[in-house]
């Protein structure tokens, strides 16, 4: 029921949404220790074991001993990272159903070419190359992350 409970919170699914998937895939019926889809709890229970949690004070330490563990083994990083910013083109034209452009899109110059979107800033881990942050801001805009 943790496994289930940890998948629901990761990927923030509703009872009914991690039911599903513990029966579509079989690496989240793996994860979770499922052999079968008769050993698949229903909503209610699914939702009982979470007010249960949430009721005895139990989801913030179970939360705060599963970023202890990651920290050990160095899956949650708190140095050597670099941000990569990527632009992400909108299309600057207003020929469309709306007549405007994405309003949260701007310019920016990158070399002697102007483009006009989006950025994606982008946190890796310079040892293992695992992404741990990835954020959207205009394109104008630099990312305000100080490594």
């Amino acid at each position: 029921m943790l496994r289930i409970y940890m998948l629901q919170n990761l990927y923030d699914l509703s009872d009914e949404g991690t039911i599903a998937e513990i029966i579509d895939s079989r690496a989240v019926s793996e994860f979770c220790g499922v052999d079968s889809s008769n050993q698949v709890p229903n909503g209610d229970t699914l939702g009982r074991f979470r007010n249960l949690l949430i009721q005895h004070g139990l989801q913030e330490q179970l939360f705060t001993q599963v970023v202890v563990m990651l920290m050990e083994r160095g899956l949650i990083l708190k140095k050597g990272t670099m941000v990569d910013s990527t632009i992400i083109s909108s299309p600057s034209s207003t020929k469309n159903k709306d007549k405007k452009r994405d309003p949260d899109a701007h310019q920016t110059k990158k070399g002697n070419t102007w483009h006009f979107g989006d950025k994606a800033h982008i946190g890796v881990d310079r040892n293992s190359g695992l992404v741990h942050t990835v954020e959207a801001t205009s394109a104008k805009s630099c990312s305000r992350w100080r490594i």
